[in-house]
């Protein structure tokens, strides 16, 4: 089966000279959802603009559906609903008028009962007859995605959905991401919430520099990148980490705690050796924790290795 969305040899440069796509390459499946993780001018916005017709891009080609986003730009974009970063709505239309009018404008017949859903999932259904200028900033967000879902479309792009969002109405948009995936739509999501990404994502993409770096299962970026420790927490503080061949051990600045980093890939971690040959030159612990290396870790080691 062909991808949904399939991206080669995407190039974009700008009048001034500024190369802000080079060469990605992307494919991504019907059904997941897929997280652009990178720091700011990675090419994220600039990438899912050309995505969806909105930037024209200078070499390559995208496609939507099987649909190419320029020859047959018009089946292409029936195909995609774009939650932009930026907050832009008619202030004096009503909810109900702005979501409506913009189904209207993918040629789609009115259908109030598909209206009506998506304004009940998103929490709008209440707000329907208020002008767009009385709502809070997390409802106007949420008003952004209702019109992004107006026509049904089988792929949403969600630039920074939750920015400046309290962390109640983002964790209750997690699931209405969720429900739309269930229900079939292809998610793309940029964030700068790491913990979003690691707690919706299917698959991580990271750009840099214009550049694709990184498109891996999340469960496989933990496992080839991540790094776990055992912490011991010693039954009496030492002065220094005791020096034991073929492990790196860090002491705590009160003396009592050592921390042993190891591979989470690997097929032994020496944990058992470790608490062995620590008995064997007299120092016991009462406790013991076993942490793991988060998304966000490993997102910083890969942009600073790839700067």
């Amino acid at each position: 089966m062909s991808p949904i969305i399939d991206i080669r040899g995407l190039g974009k440069t700008y009048a001034g000279g500024f190369e802000a796509l080079k060469d990605v390459n992307l494919a991504i499946e019907a059904g997941e959802i897929f997280a652009l993780l990178g720091p700011n001018g990675a090419g994220k916005t600039t990438l899912i603009n050309i995505t969806c017709g909105l930037v024209n891009a200078t070499k390559g080609q995208v496609a939507a559906g099987g649909h190419d986003i320029r020859a047959d730009w018009r089946a292409a974009r029936a195909l995609i609903g774009l939650v932009p970063q930026e907050l832009a709505t008619d202030s004096f239309e009503t909810v109900w008028a702005t979501v409506s009018f913009s189904r209207g404008l993918f040629g789609k017949a009115p259908n109030p009962a598909h209206i009506e859903r998506v304004l009940r999932d998103l929490s709008l259904w209440d707000k329907r007859g208020e002008k767009i200028m009385t709502l809070s900033g997390g409802m106007k967000r949420r008003l952004m995605i209702a019109k992004a879902l107006s026509h049904e479309p089988q792929i949403l792009f969600l630039d920074e959905p939750t920015a400046g969002v309290d962390v109640e109405l983002r964790r209750e948009m997690w699931a209405m991401v969720r429900g739309l995936r269930e229900r079939g739509v292809t998610i793309i999501l940029t964030t700068h919430y790491i913990e979003e990404a690691e707690e919706m994502a299917d698959r991580i993409g990271v750009m840099n520099h214009g550049r694709l770096i990184l498109v891996e299962d999340k469960a496989t970026v933990m496992k080839k990148l991540g790094r776990k420790q055992l912490t011991l927490r010693l039954q009496h503080p030492i002065t220094a980490p005791p020096a034991i061949d073929g492990y790196d051990l860090t002491l705590s600045d009160d003396g009592e705690a050592l921390t042993y980093s190891f591979d989470s890939a690997a097929e032994h971690s020496g944990i058992a050796q470790l608490l062995k040959r620590l008995s064997e030159v007299g120092i016991d612990f009462k406790d013991l924790q076993t942490s793991e290396t988060s998304l966000e870790e490993i997102f910083v080691s890969l942009v600073r290795r790839r700067a």
